[in-house]
């Protein structure tokens, strides 16, 4: 394994743990001149710290559970904040929620969502969406988007 393209994942440190993730993201945040609120970061924290797609609902009776007060709204509004910065990424076919892996870095990457234990699993490898780049450019077609999730059972669920 000699060249990016024999180590697709190289460039790419991850950040495994909720705190890595949200330091990270203040880090990036910081950098870019962006404003990381206290609720922005909570929701971020939550997000890291569910280990698994988390739904917006569940985030706001999370953030009850600790404030009492949350409205869909202020949920909605952090999760905005946190989507188009690239820290978190949604997962449309379950409309649910992960922490991103690289929040310092623009990318566009497939996800491997486990219909048994509702894991979801990202696919760091810029090849893909290259790929799917080149095809649409093949064909004259402009993407503005890119969603690629893949349904299955992961290796986990499938040993049980």
């Amino acid at each position: 394994m000699n060249s990016a393209v024999d180590k697709p994942h190289a460039h790419h440190h991850h950040h495994d743990t909720p705190k890595t993730l949200v330091a990270a993201v203040e880090h990036a945040s910081e950098a870019r001149g962006l404003r990381l609120t206290p609720l922005r970061k909570e929701v971020l924290e939550l997000v890291a710290a569910a280990g698994k797609p988390v739904k917006a609902y569940d985030l706001l009776d999370l953030l009850r559970e600790r404030h009492g007060n949350a409205a869909p709204p202020t949920v909605y509004r952090a999760l905005d904040f946190l989507l188009e910065n690239g820290f978190i990424h949604k997962l449309e076919s379950i409309n649910a929620y992960v922490s991103c892996h690289h929040p310092a870095e623009a990318h566009q990457v497939p996800f491997l969502i486990c219909d048994a234990c509702s894991g979801a699993q990202e696919v760091c490898d810029p090849r893909v969406a290259e790929l799917i780049e080149a095809q649409a450019k093949a064909l004259g077609f402009r993407p503005q988007a890119q969603t690629l999730e893949v349904h299955g059972i992961c290796k986990d669920c499938r040993k049980r």
